[in-house]
């Protein structure tokens, strides 16, 4: 049985609203490149040529370019997770400027507050821009240590009303083991939450997953390294894997 906060948030959801969950490695060039140049403006090309499919895009954007947490015992957990929260904010503010010289508006919210960066984000204020014309990018993580940008992303699609969340990988779909490691993996172009559940599939982390799967947001899991991917799985092409 639905709670009234599911009830409420399924009927809020606008269905011409899409948050993509992009790794950070999108805007790389490679280990000693964490930012590049060429990663930034493909990443930016992509999402203004999925504008023209009339959909509302938001981001989060994750943070493995520029950090992957404390390797040693010297920094915990904690601070560990604080720094992988500002480094958000520096991969979203590097997009965000990389959208506006391709006359593409943006705006970077982010759930920690860096003063003089970003805007702190709230429901409205992202409303405010998506009604302006905005890509909105989500970053600070939730604010909280212990979250993934996985969790930080099914958060956000869920206070903002998006129809779906888009994970954008390296790989074209969720499969039933490692393809480069088992060449008989079998691709899946749908899934139930409850399949890929019960199967341990990996999809996202089990928070994010759940937070998905109560609110009724569809996830699909595509490679975004393919020219034009975004863009045509916006459009309807049966593109990765649908978990719906």
């Amino acid at each position: 049985m639905q709670t009234v906060a599911q009830k409420t948030a399924i009927s809020e959801k606008n269905s011409k609203r899409v948050l993509i969950k992009l790794s950070g490695e999108a805007l790389s060039g490679g280990e000693l490149l964490p930012i590049s140049q060429d990663g930034l403006k493909r990443t930016a090309e992509e999402i203004k040529e999925a504008l023209v499919s009339g959909f509302e895009i938001s981001l989060v954007i994750g943070a493995g370019n520029l950090w992957r947490g404390a390797r040693g015992t010297f920094i915990g957990r904690v601070n560990a997770d604080k720094m992988g929260m500002l480094a958000t904010v520096m991969n979203a503010i590097a997009l965000s400027d990389t959208l506006n010289a391709l006359d593409v508006k943006s705006v970077v919210l982010s759930a920690s507050v860096v003063t003089n960066f970003t805007e702190h984000f709230s429901k409205d204020l992202a409303e405010k821009y998506f009604k302006e014309g905005y890509v909105v990018i989500f970053a600070g993580g939730t604010g909280s240590p212990f979250f993934t940008t996985d969790t930080t992303a099914a958060l956000r699609a869920c206070e903002i009303g998006a129809s779906m969340l888009l994970k954008a990988t390296q790989v074209d779909g969720v499969y039933n083991a490692d393809p480069k490691k088992d060449p008989s993996a079998k691709k899946y172009d749908t899934l139930t939450f409850e399949t890929a559940i019960s199967e341990n599939l990996g999809v996202m982390d089990i928070s994010a997953f759940t937070m998905c799967k109560e609110n009724k947001i569809s996830i699909a899991v595509f490679d975004f390294h393919k020219d034009g991917n975004l863009k045509n799985i916006l459009l309807g092409q049966n593109i990765g894997t649908l978990v719906s």
